[in-house]
């Protein structure tokens, strides 16, 4: 893990299109502002688990679909997106 002190106004670049910015210091608590391309999610630490855990619980949803010969069962595969965090 790298560590960096930073004051506030000061910036981070991750890559060529991530930018972070210290934005106030308060006692124990940081503000910070994330710059980042729309594709690149960005979530609290605490949430991720959970976020996992609702995508790995997710089953395909029983559906009817039409053939020739009438409605038949099939497994609905269309992903169930998670909406976006933050940005």
């Amino acid at each position: 893990m790298l560590v960096l002190s930073r004051k506030v106004g000061e910036k981070l670049v991750i890559g060529n299109n991530i930018t972070i910015v210290v934005n106030r210091v308060a006692g124990n608590r940081v503000t910070i502002g994330i710059d980042a391309p729309d594709d690149v999610r960005i979530m609290r630490g605490e949430l991720k688990p959970v976020i996992e855990q609702f995508q790995t619980s997710l089953e395909p949803v029983p559906a009817l679909a039409w053939n020739s010969g009438g409605y038949e069962r099939t497994e609905d595969t269309a992903a169930v997106s998670v909406p976006r965090l933050a940005k």
